[in-house]
């Protein structure tokens, strides 16, 4: 895919990024940004640009943390299960072969 020029605002802010990423998914990144500068902005009593961004990527990087450990969790249940199935699975059929082999 090729590079080109995608125009977002965030935080009331103008900027012009260059990405190879479909310009229609790097407008919903900025406005996610956008909306936790926003929810930042309203926490803080300082109007700071740079202090607003910092707890705004605070924010983000807690949000990815959290969803991690969800997926995590989520994800060893599923191995979980799946031995569990698979055992199942395999005593079924060696029960079968054990028939198959007696008659």
């Amino acid at each position: 895919m090729s590079e080109r020029v995608v125009h977002i605002d965030i935080h009331g802010q103008h900027y012009s990024l260059k990405s190879d990423l479909d310009p229609q998914y790097v407008s919903e990144l900025a406005a996610f940004v956008d909306e936790k500068m926003r929810a930042a902005a309203l926490e803080l009593t300082s109007a700071d640009p740079l202090r607003v961004a910092v707890i705004a990527a605070l924010n983000i990087a807690d949000d990815l943390a959290r969803s991690r450990e969800h997926g995590a969790g989520v994800e060893g249940r599923l191995i979980t299960r799946t031995a569990e199935i698979e055992r199942l699975i395999d005593g079924v059929l060696d029960e079968a072969q054990a028939r198959v082999v007696n008659e």
